[in-house]
């Protein structure tokens, strides 16, 4: 938890945190950017590859319930800057693996960075949490905008590193170096942090970890996040590929109705906190459901390109803010934000984990766009959960619905 602080330190952190998602971002871009060339480095068969990756899923989900505790214990800018020599200590070893030819050793590094990034999330998410109820603004949506910035320029430094022929592992080295640097700088500015009163036994310890999935509103708040995440993850792995294969075009085209997904996201994430201070979290959900769901039709179903982009476009929009809402529901209370925050994230995650194979499974039988139809079942589900995530009493928020 973080002690009280005044407005002024509040604003300040909350600089602090943005660059903390920007880097976040960075990081996971440059990685997935050089995926091509790791995959020809080691010669893996696509299924091998899908294994490394499902490895690094794993490391996640390991992470994200541990890493609530983990904060309590620390504080946020703590976890962050261990969490984050936690992932260059992984990538070091990832580079080691590509050095040896050993997918073995790359996926034991993979691994380990995955925990670090992760828990890294949810310590800068229960930080932003709790900046929100320091200045009284819902500033969530922009932090993870940094987040989608961050991505933007890691995969354009990662293009620029693959169109010079730079080496994944000088490459990865040098990323990992500058990140670690600036972590070490923004979380300066954080929140002070007042350590939380840690009852000694094991069992009172195990029951703090698992009270957040006894609590009915969080793990609603998981599944509405879950929702999104799984809109938002399937564009991420298959829109490109999409357009692509669905409209027989090149590879430009499909990279081009990516960005565009990738635009509107990052557009509706710095627009949001005005959404949120003007029509409240559920209004705004329930409306950006909607518009997912059109946009997600059209891009499945629409005979034209050019309606199909702007299927992407809609999709890109109504995607946007379920989970940056959802981590600020689940930091209404500072108190608990820290388990609340580590549950939502760890349901949410799950979709990243499980949508990806099932929807390629799908795609084999009818076809990218068709396949995506399938996220419009959990867009329905997130529409109608948006109302778990009205804020508490005890967040007196009187502009929130």
């Amino acid at each position: 938890m973080s002690a009280p602080a005044r407005p002024g330190a509040g604003h300040r952190a909350a600089r602090a945190v943005f660059w903390a998602f920007v880097l976040n971002g960075f990081l996971f871009a440059n990685w997935v950017s050089r995926l091509p060339a790791v995959r020809d480095a080691l010669g893996l068969t696509p299924a091998q590859m899908g294994l490394v990756l499902l490895v690094g899923s794993v490391g996640s989900i390991i992470a994200l319930p541990l890493a609530g505790g983990v904060v309590q214990r620390l504080g946020s800018a703590r976890t962050i800057l261990t969490a984050a020599v936690v992932s260059g200590a992984g990538f070091a070893a990832v580079v080691l693996g590509l050095q040896l030819g050993d997918p073995r050793v790359m996926g034991g590094g993979l691994l380990v960075a995955m925990m670090g990034v992760a828990t890294w999330d949810v310590a800068m998410n229960i930080e932003g949490g709790a900046v929100e109820h320091v200045i009284d603004r819902q500033v969530m949506p922009r932090l993870h905008a940094g987040f989608s910035v961050g991505t933007v320029v890691g995969a354009g430094a990662g293009a620029l590193a693959a169109l010079v022929g730079l080496p994944v592992s000088v490459h990865l080295g040098v990323m990992v170096a500058a990140i670690l640097g600036g972590v070490a700088v923004a979380v300066r500015g954080f929140l002070p942090h007042t350590p939380a009163a840690v009852a000694p036994g094991r069992r009172t310890r195990l029951a703090a970890v698992l009270g957040g999935w006894r609590e009915g509103r969080t793990v609603l708040v998981g599944l509405m996040v879950l929702a999104f995440a799984l809109t938002e993850g399937a564009a991420n792995d298959w829109l490109a590929l999409g357009v692509v294969d669905g409209f027989d075009t090149d590879n430009a085209v499909g990279a081009l109705g990516f960005g565009v997904f990738v635009a509107a996201m990052t557009a509706m994430r710095l627009a949001g906190e005005g959404l949120l201070a003007r029509f409240g979290r559920v209004a705004v959900l329930r409306a950006t459901s909607v518009l997912a769901l059109a946009g997600l039709l059209l891009f499945g179903l629409s005979p034209w390109l050019w309606l199909a982009l702007l299927g992407g476009l809609l999709w890109g929009l109504g995607a946007a803010l379920g989970f940056p809402v959802g981590m600020s529901a689940a930091g209404d209370e500072p108190l608990k934000a820290a388990m609340r925050v580590s549950v939502v994230s760890t349901i949410g995650y799950a979709a990243f984990l499980v949508g990806p194979p099932f929807l390629g499974l799908l795609a084999d039988h009818v076809g990218y766009r068709h396949a995506m139809l399938a996220i419009a079942a959990p867009l329905v589900l997130g529409f109608f959960l948006a109302s778990a995530a009205r804020p508490l009493e005890a967040r007196s928020r009187p502009t929130s619905a």
